[in-house]
Protein backbone atom coordinates (compact mmCIF):
# COMPACT_ATOMS: atom_id res chain seq x y z
CA UNK A 1 0.00 0.00 0.00
CA UNK A 2 1.02 3.68 -0.92
CA UNK A 3 1.71 6.14 1.90
CA UNK A 4 -0.74 8.28 0.28
CA UNK A 5 -3.49 5.17 0.52
CA UNK A 6 -2.83 4.48 4.03
CA UNK A 7 -3.10 8.59 4.57
CA UNK A 8 -6.49 8.69 2.81
CA UNK A 9 -7.07 5.45 4.81
CA UNK A 10 -6.47 6.90 8.23
CA UNK A 11 -8.25 10.36 7.40
CA UNK A 12 -11.43 8.17 6.77
CA UNK A 13 -11.16 6.48 9.36
CA UNK A 14 -10.40 9.30 11.87
CA UNK A 15 -12.83 11.54 10.04
CA UNK A 16 -10.49 14.13 9.57
CA UNK A 17 -9.53 16.54 6.87
CA UNK A 18 -5.91 17.30 5.56
CA UNK A 19 -4.32 20.24 3.83
CA UNK A 20 -0.91 21.17 2.06
CA UNK A 21 1.38 24.25 1.13
CA UNK A 22 3.74 23.34 -0.95
CA UNK A 23 6.69 25.39 -2.43
CA UNK A 24 9.78 23.44 -3.67
CA UNK A 25 7.47 20.22 -4.30
CA UNK A 26 4.72 22.23 -6.87
CA UNK A 27 1.85 20.28 -6.20
CA UNK A 28 3.37 17.15 -5.81
CA UNK A 29 2.29 16.16 -2.26
CA UNK A 30 -1.24 17.12 -3.12
CA UNK A 31 -0.78 15.35 -6.46
CA UNK A 32 -0.50 12.06 -4.38
CA UNK A 33 -3.42 12.15 -1.90
CA UNK A 34 -5.52 13.17 -4.59
CA UNK A 35 -4.31 10.37 -7.52
CA UNK A 36 -5.47 7.61 -4.54
CA UNK A 37 -9.77 7.34 -5.01
CA UNK A 38 -11.99 8.64 -2.57
CA UNK A 39 -9.35 11.30 -1.15
CA UNK A 40 -11.90 13.67 -1.98
CA UNK A 41 -13.55 13.48 1.30
CA UNK A 42 -10.20 13.85 3.09
CA UNK A 43 -8.28 16.63 1.36
CA UNK A 44 -9.61 19.88 1.46
CA UNK A 45 -6.82 21.37 -1.03
CA UNK A 46 -3.45 22.58 -1.24
CA UNK A 47 -1.78 26.40 -2.16
CA UNK A 48 1.20 26.09 -4.56
CA UNK A 49 3.10 29.12 -2.87
CA UNK A 50 6.47 28.69 -4.91
CA UNK A 51 7.25 32.76 -4.62
CA UNK A 52 7.38 34.43 -1.65
CA UNK A 53 4.74 36.87 -2.31
CA UNK A 54 2.10 34.04 -2.60
CA UNK A 55 3.91 32.51 0.82
CA UNK A 56 3.21 36.46 2.61
CA UNK A 57 -0.19 37.06 0.49
CA UNK A 58 -2.02 34.24 0.42
CA UNK A 59 -0.75 32.28 3.46
CA UNK A 60 0.25 34.82 5.70
CA UNK A 61 3.98 34.38 6.15
CA UNK A 62 5.53 37.33 8.02
CA UNK A 63 7.67 39.37 5.46
CA UNK A 64 10.04 39.93 8.50
CA UNK A 65 10.48 36.26 8.72
CA UNK A 66 10.76 35.82 5.27
CA UNK A 67 13.59 38.42 4.78
CA UNK A 68 15.29 37.84 8.49
CA UNK A 69 15.42 34.01 7.42
CA UNK A 70 14.65 33.10 4.26
CA UNK A 71 12.02 31.12 2.74
CA UNK A 72 13.69 28.22 3.41
CA UNK A 73 13.33 27.80 7.39
CA UNK A 74 11.52 26.98 10.41
CA UNK A 75 9.68 29.89 10.84
CA UNK A 76 8.15 30.09 7.13
CA UNK A 77 7.73 26.30 7.37
CA UNK A 78 5.56 26.91 10.12
CA UNK A 79 3.61 30.04 9.23
CA UNK A 80 2.81 28.05 5.53
CA UNK A 81 1.45 25.23 7.54
CA UNK A 82 -0.75 27.35 9.73
CA UNK A 83 -1.81 29.75 6.66
CA UNK A 84 -3.03 26.49 5.11
CA UNK A 85 -4.44 24.60 7.94
CA UNK A 86 -6.31 28.15 8.49
CA UNK A 87 -7.28 28.98 4.94
CA UNK A 88 -8.56 25.34 4.26
CA UNK A 89 -10.23 24.90 7.68
CA UNK A 90 -8.61 21.70 7.75
CA UNK A 91 -7.67 19.54 10.94
CA UNK A 92 -3.92 19.13 9.84
CA UNK A 93 -1.84 20.40 7.36
CA UNK A 94 1.67 20.16 5.72
CA UNK A 95 3.90 22.84 4.35
CA UNK A 96 6.89 22.11 2.72
CA UNK A 97 9.65 24.58 1.52
CA UNK A 98 13.14 23.96 0.34
CA UNK A 99 15.86 23.92 -2.11
CA UNK A 100 15.51 21.43 -4.61
CA UNK A 101 18.63 22.57 -6.71
CA UNK A 102 20.45 22.16 -9.35
CA UNK A 103 21.07 25.35 -8.39
CA UNK A 104 20.43 27.74 -4.84
CA UNK A 105 22.12 25.89 -2.51
CA UNK A 106 24.62 27.90 0.08
CA UNK A 107 26.97 26.71 2.99
CA UNK A 108 24.11 26.96 5.29
CA UNK A 109 21.44 25.66 3.28
CA UNK A 110 22.93 23.37 0.42
CA UNK A 111 21.05 22.12 -1.87
CA UNK A 112 18.62 19.14 -0.89
CA UNK A 113 17.68 21.20 2.43
CA UNK A 114 13.78 21.07 2.88
CA UNK A 115 11.71 22.58 5.72
CA UNK A 116 8.71 21.00 6.57
CA UNK A 117 5.80 22.24 8.84
CA UNK A 118 2.56 20.09 10.15
CA UNK A 119 0.01 22.36 12.04
CA UNK A 120 -2.36 20.54 13.80
CA UNK A 121 -5.05 21.60 16.79
CA UNK A 122 -2.25 20.53 19.18
CA UNK A 123 -0.49 23.31 17.52
CA UNK A 124 2.58 23.45 15.05
CA UNK A 125 5.88 22.06 14.45
CA UNK A 126 8.71 21.78 11.91
CA UNK A 127 11.20 19.60 10.65
CA UNK A 128 14.40 20.09 8.79
CA UNK A 129 15.72 17.26 6.40
CA UNK A 130 18.84 17.27 3.91
CA UNK A 131 17.91 14.67 1.12
CA UNK A 132 20.43 13.85 -1.69
CA UNK A 133 20.07 13.25 -5.41
CA UNK A 134 19.10 15.25 -7.92
CA UNK A 135 16.38 17.51 -8.83
CA UNK A 136 13.96 15.14 -8.91
CA UNK A 137 15.06 12.88 -6.17
CA UNK A 138 14.67 15.36 -3.87
CA UNK A 139 11.59 16.31 -4.80
CA UNK A 140 10.31 12.88 -4.72
CA UNK A 141 11.73 12.67 -1.19
CA UNK A 142 10.43 15.69 -0.07
CA UNK A 143 6.45 14.24 -1.49
CA UNK A 144 7.01 11.10 0.48
CA UNK A 145 8.44 12.56 3.60
CA UNK A 146 5.58 15.27 3.72
CA UNK A 147 2.99 12.38 3.01
CA UNK A 148 4.99 10.05 6.10
CA UNK A 149 4.06 13.63 8.33
CA UNK A 150 0.48 13.65 7.72
CA UNK A 151 0.23 10.70 8.70
CA UNK A 152 1.70 10.34 12.19
CA UNK A 153 -0.62 13.22 12.98
CA UNK A 154 -3.50 11.95 11.71
CA UNK A 155 -2.75 8.67 13.91
CA UNK A 156 -2.36 10.90 16.85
Amino acid sequence: MKVAEKLVELLKARGLVCATAESCTGGGIGSEITSVPGSSAVFAGGIISYSNAVKHEVLGVSSENLERYGAVSSQVASEMAEGARRLTKADLAVAVTGIAGPDGGSAEKPVGTVWFGIATADGTRTEKKLFMGDRDAVRAQTVTHALGMLTVAAGI
